[in-house]
């Protein structure tokens, strides 16, 4: 079977604090700026609000290393680092694959 290259997608649940929500929602649009200019192999990423003050990040990379090396940065530039500051706490942080299903 021929292999094929898939996006990685990292999964990121975390709190925020009720009164902080609109300083998360902000900082949103400088964050994505500031990935798209620092961080190779990113490939969009979607915010999901769940229940219990929840929220979910969605990260498409193109590799797994393209992840890897994004963690390795952290809060490096202005727009990320200020939707860090507004997240209460780290729920969980997963990586898997989207697979193309039209290649199966």
């Amino acid at each position: 079977m021929l292999e094929v290259d898939v996006p990685t997608v990292e999964l990121t649940r975390f709190r925020v604090e009720p009164g902080r929500v609109a300083e998360l929602l902000g900082s949103r649009a400088a964050m994505l700026a500031d990935f798209r200019a620092d961080r190779t192999g990113f490939l969009g990423a979607r915010l999901v609000r769940l229940p219990d003050d929840e929220w979910l990040d969605i990260v498409t990379w193109q590799t797994s290393e393209d992840f890897a090396a994004s963690r390795e940065k952290g809060p490096n530039l202005p727009g990320i680092a200020a939707f860090f500051a507004a997240i209460a706490s780290l729920v969980s942080s997963e990586e898997g694959t989207e697979p193309d299903v039209d290649q199966v």
